[in-house]
């Protein structure tokens, strides 16, 4: 059962890796930084900042050594960058990152679309991205399609648990648990959370979710109701994997930043900052965002109320009745 206040919850910030990766237009780097910069002054615990991934895979984040070398670090928040391999893992220690982040999915075929290669050389990658980093950052690793796979459907969450078994064996502290393209249920999100926690009381597990199927922040809650503390989550909900059909945006930032806050929970975030970031978002990216507090305002807002004029009779007249117009088009279509 929820208790409200008596822990910090972590809020995660992810749309400079996970959303701007699949932005058609490129983001100029001086944008990204400021972004990064004023990200920094609100309060989250962790940005992923980039990818050190081929300039040919990713596009987008091409400029990821200028990107890390450029912004202003703030005490007390980690800066982490997503690593495909090795070479990408050296670039990240060159680029002196707080956390490299290393993605596997839990499905044998989303594993081969999106990092073409299967699970077993996926973990002897690990092992190997491991050895470089042990000792000098701290590594992460996001379990893809731990909830359910485009192309398999049902991932047994014994499957999972193997996983995160396999990647403690390595020496793997930190570990997130990752609804790739919307598939989760509340239930499942509780059950597969508490079944990692019991195993595992000495990883650090995060929970990220993508609000495909509008049931981002109801898992955030499962996850929360488990044990969960850590969250991953996109300014103004942007995002989605590239190679997971169907999949959007990521779970938004200030909505749930909103909702952990409304129920009383610690999360240090500024929201008003994160709202005036978040609604200048669409300017940036060239499109709308999915992000709803910043469209609607705080639950807090108030509005004022606009008193009637005395004597100006009711505010909204009724609609005339069928019966009272006989010449309109629904009676005459009536008549025919």
């Amino acid at each position: 059962m929820m208790t409200f206040g008596d822990k910090r919850l972590h809020i995660q910030e992810v749309s400079t890796r996970d959303g701007f990766q699949i932005e058609p237009q490129f983001i100029p780097t001086d944008d990204k930084v400021a972004l990064i910069d004023a990200l920094s002054r609100a309060g989250l615990a962790k940005i992923e900042v980039t990818s050190f991934s081929s300039p040919r895979a990713i596009p987008a984040l091409a400029d990821a050594e200028q990107v890390m070398q450029r912004i202003a670090r703030v005490p007390g928040v980690e800066y982490s960058a997503l690593v495909p391999n090795v070479r990408g893992c050296a670039r990240a220690l060159q680029a002196d990152v707080d956390e490299i982040n290393v993605v596997m999915s839990a499905s044998e075929s989303h594993n081969r679309a999106n990092l073409r290669m299967d699970c077993e050389q996926s973990l002897t990658g690990i092992r190997e991205i491991a050895a470089l980093a042990r000792g000098r950052v701290h590594l992460n690793v996001s379990i893809s399609t731990a909830f359910g796979c485009p192309f398999e459907g049902d991932i047994d969450s014994a499957r999972v648990m193997d996983l995160i078994e396999r990647f403690r064996q390595i020496g793997i502290k930190r570990i997130s648990l990752c609804d790739t393209t919307g598939v989760a249920n509340p239930a499942q999100v509780h059950r597969l959370c508490g079944k990692a926690l019991a195993a595992c009381p000495d990883i650090a597990f995060t929970a990220h979710f993508h609000d495909t199927r509008a049931m981002g922040l109801a898992n955030a809650l499962a996850a929360l109701d488990a044990g969960i503390v850590r969250f991953d989550a996109s300014l103004g909900g942007l995002g989605g994997c590239p190679f997971a059909p169907g999949a959007s945006g990521n779970v938004c930032t200030e909505d749930m930043v909103h909702m952990f806050n409304a129920m009383g929970y610690k999360t240090g975030v500024d929201l008003q900052r994160l709202l005036e970031l978040a609604r200048s978002l669409p300017a940036l990216v060239g499109h709308d965002v999915p992000g709803q507090v910043m469209k609607a305002g705080p639950s807090s807002r108030r509005y004022p109320l606009q008193e009637p004029q005395l004597g100006s009779g009711l505010v909204c007249e009724p609609a005339a009745s069928v019966e009272q117009a006989p010449d309109s088009r629904v009676a005459q279509s009536s008549r025919s």
